[in-house]
């Protein structure tokens, strides 16, 4: 990293055009981008805030576990499985819960691994994105956008078995 940053300032400073200027007009850019989508981090901050404290989390996986152990699915991976959508922080939560609770070297803990290290905030993706760039409709992009995500989820709990277990 040293030598990366050496390198940087040593082109800033003796390279044949103004690349400062074109840093300072990047970074102001992306501040301009960043107040705009505040509102949006806002909304989407609320959201899972009023989600984890209605309890609406531990309700979805309750109503959830039954189904979820005959497709496979470890239950304790539904708390995960409900907030990874909409809310990285609230997933890692989720995810240090479940690895307290049942193991690291578990199947659910191992899932969990997987799944955590392979997918994204899909919701908060979406729409920093497609707010960031002006889209009002994202037609078709949550819907494959989830299907990708069940399609990892299950894939995922079956290379653990098929691997670990």
């Amino acid at each position: 990293m040293p030598a990366v940053a050496l390198c940087v300032g040593l082109i800033f400073l003796f390279g044949k055009r103004d690349y400062f200027s074109a840093f300072t007009a990047g970074a102001s850019e992306g501040l301009h981008t960043a107040v705009k989508l505040l509102p949006t981090m806002v909304a989407l901050m609320v959201a899972v805030a009023m989600l984890n404290a209605s309890g609406a989390v531990n309700f979805l996986s309750e109503l959830l576990a039954p189904a979820a152990e005959k497709l496979g699915l470890p239950p304790e991976l539904l708390p995960l499985l409900v907030t990874r959508p909409f809310s990285g922080s609230a997933s890692t939560a989720a995810y240090s819960t479940l690895l307290a609770e049942v193991g690291a070297d578990s199947f659910a803990g191992l899932c969990a691994s997987v799944i955590f290290g392979s997918s994204d905030t899909v919701v908060y993706v979406i729409s920093v994105y497609c707010s960031s760039v002006g889209i009002r409709h994202t037609r078709w992009a949550f819907p494959c956008a989830f299907a990708v995500m069940l399609f990892c989820i299950f894939f995922s709990c079956f290379l653990c078995r098929l691997w670990f277990f």
